[in-house]
């Protein structure tokens, strides 16, 4: 959305911005009505919201005002009111400022009433709704601020590498890669995603420069580092730490 509404709508970029996020959580809540209308969970889920990501995949190559299969290229006007910066310093600071939005709103939902509703519905759907939750609107509320978060971080992606194609937008790895992450770092915990990222980014570069010329190695890596997770860490990177520090509290004199 942030180069559609920059290439055909003429929209500055700091107003596509937030229209992005908003998009994106209206695709969100279409999927989440569909997919949770019917009862979706779990795995099943998962694979219908790649299903749908697919489907929007072929539908940007096949309509001309995403680029079609070409995709969009976005002008270089480099300058703060264009959200184009003369070096990588200014866009540390733009993806340092959604991190720490995204953190606040996570550290929020932890100690509101939402966020207690989000864990009811987690731990006991069926529990949740005896206590007069009503789960279908509190996952779609879940669904819909994931999915302004994805949205503002690919409208980061526009601005940066100012080229967006179907594949980029749309691909497996996007999603595998953001669900990954999560995964790794610990699923449920504030700053689980966080270290997720960054391990996997160093993991990646790691991969690249000792693997360059072997093509998707990192995916593979990827699927082993997973799998090694589950059956080794299935709380992540901060609940493996956590075990470690009350393994070495009980073993000290």
């Amino acid at each position: 959305m942030q180069a559609i509404a920059q290439m055909q709508g003429g929209l500055n970029p700091w107003l596509a911005l937030p229209l992005s996020a908003l998009a994106s959580a209206g695709v969100g809540l279409f999927v989440g009505a569909l997919s949770f209308r019917y009862g979706l969970k779990g795995s099943y889920f998962a694979l219908v919201t790649l299903a749908f990501a697919e489907v929007f995949r072929i539908l940007a190559l096949s309509v001309p005002f995403t680029g079609a299969g070409v995709g969009l290229m976005v002008p270089l006007r480099e300058g703060f009111a264009n959200m184009q910066f003369g070096s990588r310093q200014g866009y540390a600071f733009l993806i340092l400022a959604l991190v720490v939005l995204a953190l606040s709103v996570t550290c929020w939902l932890q100690h509101s009433r939402f966020g207690a509703y989000l864990q009811a519905v987690r731990d006991n759907e069926d529990a949740a709704r005896a206590s007069g939750v009503n789960p279908f609107r509190i996952k779609l509320g879940a669904i819909a601020l994931s999915g302004a978060f994805m949205g503002a971080g690919g409208a980061f992606y526009v601005q940066v590498f100012q080229y967006l194609d179907p594949g980029i937008a749309y691909g497996s790895h996007t999603s595998v890669e953001a669900l990954v992450g999560a995964i790794v770092g610990g699923m449920g915990t504030l700053w689980g995603p966080v270290l997720g990222a960054l391990a996997l980014h160093a993991l990646a570069d790691l991969t690249r420069n000792l693997f360059g010329q072997l093509p998707g190695i990192n995916m593979v890596i990827y699927g082993t580092v997973l799998v090694l997770m589950i059956m080794f860490a299935p709380r992540g990177l901060s609940g493996a730490g956590k075990s470690l520090r009350a393994l070495w509290k009980g073993s000290a004199p």
